[in-house]
């Protein structure tokens, strides 16, 4: 059976059928397919159905190309609309739009079919919440994942609080606290992608997954390459070294100590960030580290609605997305002035409640 492409959100997300698979479009090519909230509503109605759907064998997401060629898969949730709603005393918007989100990312999470995430550019925040949690995560030497929220006053989310923590040794709160860029050889050695397919067989492949039904792994099989050794393979003791402090002070203390050009740009990356946003994923991925993803996504939404409360995240959207002055005004301005009772105040239960999953 097919089905004609269908469009929601403006044509910014598209849904098509081919026989037993399920077609997944991210349609904002220029906006490097970055997801809104209503495409994100888009995606979680489809899935419910597809879900239900015994003639739907596999889902299959993946971003539409730009006019330069280029296939990012989604940069991340489209923050611009949190930054708007910074005058509303009750961030409405934050309080719906986290609650939305998250829902979604549990959804794909538990998808009981496989569910297949074509990745041949950039995935970074609320990209990797809709596809990371999928069966398969398939990347090309094209991927580019971060997930770089230290850097706008917020903290690694959509399921980072399960994901990172399961990277070998300590390359999770690396990740996390660094907002590292990293390619698919690396992906694939933390476990976050799951195959290799070069970038001129992505398209193939793609065409081979409509006729595949669910061997979704019979179909990979003929399409995989090895991408090289992994960079990160080489700086894994160091990083469990250095990273293994108690605090974040510890660990820059661990990087100096290290006197290395690496251990030098490293601190450096860690100073450019948002003290409070460092102290706060410092806590989230070791105190946290150990919970089922539904327990891991309450305190993830805890901490969201939070920061948006919080002077850190207007500030670091407006340097980052809005002036692009790339100069943040963090408050407080150094990690001391960061204290137990403020870092405490992001992992309390909102004045509107827990999220639910229903």
């Amino acid at each position: 059976m097919n089905e004609q492409t269908s469009s929601a959100a403006d044509g910014e997300i598209l849904f098509a059928r081919e026989s037993g698979l399920a077609r997944v479009t991210l349609n904002r090519p220029k906006a490097l397919n970055a997801l809104t909230q209503t495409m994100a509503l888009a995606l979680d109605a489809r899935l419910k159905e597809w879900q239900a759907d015994d003639s739907v064998k596999a889902v299959a997401i993946t971003g539409a190309a730009r006019e330069d060629g280029r296939v990012p898969f989604c940069s991340g949730g489209d923050i611009r609309f949190l930054h708007q709603q910074q005058n509303d005393p009750e961030r409405q918007f934050a309080v719906t739009f986290y609650e939305q989100e998250y829902r979604l990312n549990t959804l794909v999470f538990r998808f009981p079919k496989p569910y297949v995430a074509l990745i041949d550019g950039v995935v970074m925040g609320g990209g990797v919440g809709i596809s990371f949690h999928g069966s398969h995560r398939v990347m090309s030497e094209n991927a580019l994942f971060a997930m770089p929220e230290t850097g706008i006053g917020l903290f690694p989310d959509v399921g980072a609080t399960y994901f990172l923590p399961r990277c070998p040794g300590l390359m999770g709160l690396y990740m996390g606290l660094t907002g590292a860029r990293i390619g698919v050889a690396d992906a694939l050695y933390l476990g976050l992608a799951t195959h290799h397919v070069p970038s001129a067989r992505m398209a193939e492949f793609d065409a081979a997954l409509g006729s595949a039904g669910a061997d979704i792994d019979g179909a990979i099989g003929e399409f995989t390459a090895d991408p090289g050794e992994a960079p990160l393979a080489a700086q894994q003791e160091v990083v469990d070294r250095c990273f293994a402090g108690n605090s974040v002070e510890a660990i820059l203390d661990n990087l100096a100590a290290e006197g290395t050009e690496w251990a030098e740009q490293t601190s450096a990356a860690l100073l450019e960030k948002s003290p409070t946003s460092l102290k706060i994923t410092h806590r989230q991925l070791t105190q946290y580290n150990d919970l089922d993803f539904e327990a891991a996504m309450e305190v993830e939404y805890r901490m969201a609605i939070r920061c948006n409360f919080s002077h850190e995240f207007y500030e670091g959207i407006r340097a980052q997305i809005i002036d692009k002055d790339r100069q943040p005004k963090w408050q407080p301005a150094r990690l001391e002035d960061v204290d137990a009772n403020l870092v405490e105040s992001y992992f309390q239960t909102p004045a509107t409640g827990d999220m639910t999953f229903e």
